[in-house]
């Protein structure tokens, strides 16, 4: 799958979303990739996930880690296609943490999936829990890329789509400025809904 139809599928699924927006990170969009739009659709999950698992192809990976909530899905079936063990991080008290009894091992190889990539902050949390387990991180993959590969947080690493999107600090947002509604759909923002 080649950005041109990945992108046509977040349209036709209606996973791309113009407005207002409060990001994970606390940024402020106009656009916002929802995944989970997409990732409902096994058809479509299984080939964004495909696109991943090419893309690290003669990697040498023993596990799949996501961070909860949106990496979850998307890294299950990367795990799945990789016929490897797949985990997730979540938070607990503000900290990003191992729970429900998942463990890496020292030089454990790990490939960490996550959804979106807008500043990196979940996914280098996640590298960080790895890291200090002894466990070595062999790439990121994501299925949207907002920094245009600018955040670099892997020496291996793939978005299957690639864009620079417009962020803005909430203290200098046009949009908070013309009084916009904001809307929160990220996963940080679930106790919102």
């Amino acid at each position: 799958m080649n950005q041109t139809e990945a992108l046509d599928i977040f349209r036709s699924t209606g996973a791309l979303l113009e407005g207002h927006f409060r990001l994970t990170s606390g940024l402020h969009s106009t656009t916002y990739f929802q995944c989970a739009r997409v990732l409902q659709h096994p058809e479509h999950l299984v080939n964004i996930c495909r696109s991943i698992v090419s893309a690290f192809e003669g990697v040498n990976i023993d596990t799949v880690i996501s961070p909860a909530v949106g990496g979850i899905v998307v890294g299950t079936e990367t795990g799945r296609q990789l016929g490897v063990k797949t985990i997730f991080t979540e938070r607990k008290d503000g900290t990003m943490v191992l729970r429900r009894g998942f463990s890496v091992s020292p030089n454990e190889k790990i490939l960490v999936v996550e959804d979106v990539i807008t500043t990196g902050g979940s996914v280098a949390e996640v590298i960080e829990v790895v890291s200090a387990a002894g466990a070595e991180i062999v790439g990121v993959g994501s299925v949207v890329d907002r920094s245009n590969g600018t955040v670099k947080l892997a020496e291996r690493q793939f978005s299957l789509l690639t864009f620079e999107v417009k962020n803005h600090d909430p203290a200098t947002c046009p949009l908070c400025r013309e009084g916009a509604p904001l809307d929160m759909p990220g996963s940080r923002n679930l106790q919102n809904r």
